[in-house]
């Protein structure tokens, strides 16, 4: 229902509707202005309402580029989720879409640079057709005016000048085709198919950004498209006088004799983007900066599944659970930074993460530490959706495969204040759901989940965590094993108490029991895993929730990086 959808995204879809809202207005404003100004009344006697197009578009060009940088200034979102603290869950959830604003930006702005470019195709075709027009009308008079001096309206002076000449020798013309190859580099290399299997190709081409910002700095200071100057509109107002200039005699003697003259439209992509570049400037100085700062790799463990386990300490390192942090390896790639979610509690005196063999690089780095233990280089911590795990009543975690590494750290930080009676704990509840193709990716979790158990039950806790495990993919010898061993005390495929269970969740049957123990709730569900599973929840989550203050509300949450 429209109200179980409110309770998860009520906040999303005004931040929606308000970037809508402004685009929707700076380009009708603008367009409306162009088409009716008096100043550009001989600019659209040659372009008619090309030029409107064009520089409403490029109003709202300016304005999602001045938003692009924003989403992925991470120490800025972590600073916001920092104050954010005692805000509302909605405010802070609003900072774990930052990826897909950024995306939604980007899409932006390959639209709207498109509408600009056939925009200027067409005036520039207007121009070259008006500066050959020989038969006396005004936009052929208004293209001969003024070709010696610096009054000109047509910038297109002789005949023999095309169409692509313009386009390629003059500053605006040059760097519009710059911007667009970059844009069209960039959009394309940031497929889902790419940034999974090619992360080196997505990674380089995205720094294209530079040259994108480069050159819409420069690119409207030429100021090929004109207006009629204010000097000349009192002097020569286009509304008396545009009659005179195509049967205007020797002899003139009326107020309308002399020629109109004209001014370029001063550069404004500047004043739009200059405060997120300084602002995004700061933030890689920042990163270059804690990224110098020495790291000590403490302990290297390599778990079944290719999973290599790093335990590292940093001078002044301060993590929260469910955090994520940003590794180089300069032996490998001096320039590539990947993220991987900490594993570690932020009670331990070290953090960790777990990398699995997924692409070039992460291939290349297990092998290096199987050889020697290389220099690597930290930035972070960052925060993400799971710190906020703590802040609900109940918590559902959902991971698959390697995506259990958040939870490791929260269930971690669970068991040491298990450990030290810490009575400020609010969670009262956590199902955990770890999802998995093979058996040997339960290996290395299990050996936590197994001492988790133990220091539960030593506590009188032992209905705290509820978890589940999935095994999605086996063979038969598997399954057989399990069938002879049905009945003992521990699962023969985990050695825990709680048996794995073959198959996916019926997640439909696991909401509704959660919510019948817990009717009158706030549950948080949080999820490390693919997009699939992530539309599946998120639909158990609005089929569950109610506006009912008095019923259960699931909010979903997830990881994004």
């Amino acid at each position: 229902t429209m109200g179980s959808w409110l309770v998860n995204h009520w906040f999303s879809a005004a931040v929606l509707a308000a970037w809508l809202g402004i685009n929707i207005f700076l380009f009708t404003y603008y367009f409306l202005f162009f088409d009716r100004d008096e100043r550009y009344f001989y600019t659209r006697a040659i372009l008619g309402s090309a030029l409107a197009w064009a520089r409403a578009s490029a109003k709202c060009l300016n304005f999602n580029s001045m938003l692009i940088l924003l989403p992925v200034c991470r120490n800025l979102l972590s600073f916001l989720r920092g104050t954010c603290s005692c805000c509302r869950r909605t405010l802070r959830k609003q900072l774990d879409h930052n990826l897909t604003f950024h995306k939604l930006v980007a899409y932006a702005l390959a639209l709207l640079t498109a509408v600009h470019t056939i925009a200027h195709l067409f005036n520039l075709e207007r121009y070259n057709h008006s500066q050959q027009a020989t038969d006396g009308s005004l936009p052929g008079v208004l293209s001969k005016m003024h070709l010696q001096g610096s009054q000109w309206l047509n910038p297109i002076h002789s005949n023999q000048t095309t169409v692509e000449y313009v386009a390629f020798t003059t500053i605006p013309g040059l760097t519009g085709v710059i911007i667009t190859l970059a844009l069209i580099l960039m959009v394309t290399s940031s497929t889902e198919f790419i940034r999974r299997n090619y992360f080196e190709l997505f990674w380089y081409t995205h720094h294209l950004f530079l040259v994108y910002f480069a050159g819409l700095v420069i690119h409207g200071i030429a100021g090929l498209v004109r207006g009629q100057t204010e000097q000349s509109m009192a002097e020569v107002h286009p509304y008396q006088c545009a009659e005179y200039l195509t049967q205007r005699d020797q002899n003139c003697t009326h107020n309308c004799c002399k020629d109109p003259e004209f001014g370029s439209i001063p550069a404004e992509s500047w004043k739009w983007v200059l405060a997120p570049i300084i602002l995004y400037v700061f933030e890689r100085i920042l990163r270059v900066w804690r990224a110098q700062q020495k790291v000590v790799v403490k302990k290297v463990v390599m778990h079944p599944a290719r999973v290599l386990e790093l335990q590292m300490q940093k001078k002044g390192f301060c993590m929260e659970v469910g955090q994520y942090i940003f590794v180089n390896c300069p032996a490998i790639s001096p320039l590539e930074w990947h993220p991987f979610t900490l594993t570690s509690a932020p009670e331990e005196d070290f953090f960790s993460i777990h990398i699995r063999a997924a692409g070039d690089w992460t291939e290349r780095l297990i092998d290096t530490f199987q050889l020697e233990t290389p220099r690597v280089e930290v930035d972070g911590p960052f925060g993400t959706a799971s710190e906020d795990v703590f802040q609900y009543e109940v918590a559902m975690l959902v991971g698959a495969g390697i995506g259990v590494t958040p939870f490791a750290s929260i269930l971690k930080s669970i068991w040491y204040k298990f450990q030290h009676g810490d009575q400020t704990l609010k969670t009262k509840k956590i199902y955990f759901y770890w999802l998995c193709r093979d058996t040997g990716a339960f290996a290395w979790f299990n050996d936590l989940l197994a001492s988790l158990e133990q220091k539960m039950a030593e506590s009188g806790k032992a209905d705290f965590l509820t978890y589940r495990l999935f095994l999605t993919g086996w063979n038969n010898s598997i399954a057989n094993n399990v069938a002879l061993h049905f009945d003992t005390a521990t699962d023969t495929v985990t050695g825990l108490r709680h048996k794995t269970i073959f198959g996916r969740p019926m997640w439909n049957m696991e909401f509704a029991a959660v919510a019948a123990a817990h009717p009158r709730s706030v549950v948080g569900v949080f999820l490390c895993g693919p997009e699939a599973l992530a539309k599946s929840l998120q639909k158990s989550c609005h089929q569950h929730s109610s506006l009912d203050p008095r019923k259960v509300k699931f909010y979903f949450n997830k990881e994004n990086f």
